[in-house]
């Protein structure tokens, strides 16, 4: 479990150096990829600060990728399917002579990775198929493992498009995925394995699905808000061409809606004793919060500190509304003490 938190943890945290590279300005720091330059792997002095801050960021993507590695190696382990891990390796060395392979024939970085990708989603796919026990756990494993591939390939296409604002914000879209994915097998791997039932009211669980697509309408927004806000990753960077003001109103509404929703979910929780309360309770406190510093932010002319806490907080919004929903069930036959008590 020590692995499965340091991977959300991190997972949170390259959120956090992502952001940092936009709201500075490095987001063409390294000016190649997966080189820094054309000539060198790391940023050199003549790219300055800007350099750094972008080859940082890119330093967290190695780190993510070990700790989803080392996950998913001590997930198979624990399943007793040790056997799968020789299956790992064998499609991760011939995920490398793949790569290599459309490297020399393609000249394309873009297209060599897109291969190992390939490779990792064959991988997962075989492995899966083979370990029958908890696959809900394994398939957590493999996609976050996936995404890390994919979202490497997805960085590398932002320098190269030279920051895109709407690759940008699927870039930080997906990075919020695996914040949720990450902390999805932290619940799974703490609950009763076995078949499960719901335990909440079919009103409550509806509700709580509505309230979904409003956090997702309201991250949505906020990316398309600072796609067009003053922090591009890059001062030459042109923006989509909305209107930054209007957007920040329409970003709100949904932003809003959130905070009502959170409140009432809470309330009934609290009334019927419900086994979402205690994690509705931390959601309300970080929406709320959140809206604080929107507010804050908004008024002040978007300090960079603020806007790069409202990415993170975002992302522990969704992290803490993925609990919510894997709690609206529980183990089939489980008998819990109703919650508050």
């Amino acid at each position: 479990m020590t692995f499965a938190w340091l991977s959300f943890i991190a997972e949170v945290v390259i959120i956090g150096t992502g952001g940092a590279v936009r709201l500075t300005g490095s987001g063409l720091g390294c000016s190649e990829w997966p080189l820094c330059t054309p000539e060198s792997l790391v940023p050199t002095q003549e790219l300055g600060i800007h350099g750094l801050i972008e080859f940082g960021n890119r330093t967290m993507t190695g780190v993510v990728g070990i700790l989803a590695l080392v996950v998913l190696a001590l997930t198979l382990v624990h399943l007793r399917a040790r056997r799968q891990l020789v299956t790992v390796g064998w499609f991760a060395l011939g995920g490398i002579a793949l790569a290599v392979l459309t490297l020399v024939v393609t000249s394309s970085f873009v297209a060599a990775v897109s291969a190992a990708l390939l490779a990792v989603i064959a991988a997962a796919i075989v492995t899966i198929r083979r370990v029958p026990a908890r696959r809900d756990l394994l398939v957590l494993a493999w996609l976050v493992l996936i995404g890390i591939v994919a979202q490497g390939l997805v960085g590398g296409i932002t320098v190269l498009t030279g920051l895109n604002p709407f690759i940008v914000g699927f870039h930080y879209a997906s990075s919020v995925v695996l914040v949720t994915l990450t902390a999805a097998y932290l619940v799974r791997a703490y609950d009763v394995p076995g078949p499960r039932e719901r335990a909440v009211p079919a009103w409550f669980a509806i509700l709580t699905h509505v309230t979904t697509l409003v956090l997702a309408a309201t991250i949505a927004f906020g990316v398309l808000t600072t796609g067009n806000g003053p922090h591009s990753g890059d001062r030459n960077v042109i923006r989509t061409g909305f209107d930054a003001t209007v957007l920040a109103h329409v970003h709100s509404w949904p932003g809003y809606i959130l905070l009502g929703l959170g409140v009432i979910l809470t309330v009934a929780a609290a009334m019927l004793r419900l086994r979402p309360l205690r994690w509705l309770v931390v959601l309300l406190a970080v929406i709320a919060v959140q809206v604080v510093v929107g507010v804050i932010q908004a008024r002040n002319g978007l300090p960079e500190l603020l806007v790069g806490i409202h990415m993170v907080l975002a992302a522990l919004s969704a992290a803490a509304f993925t609990v919510v929903v894997l709690r609206l069930k529980r183990p089939a036959g489980h008998v819990e003490r109703p919650a508050g008590r």
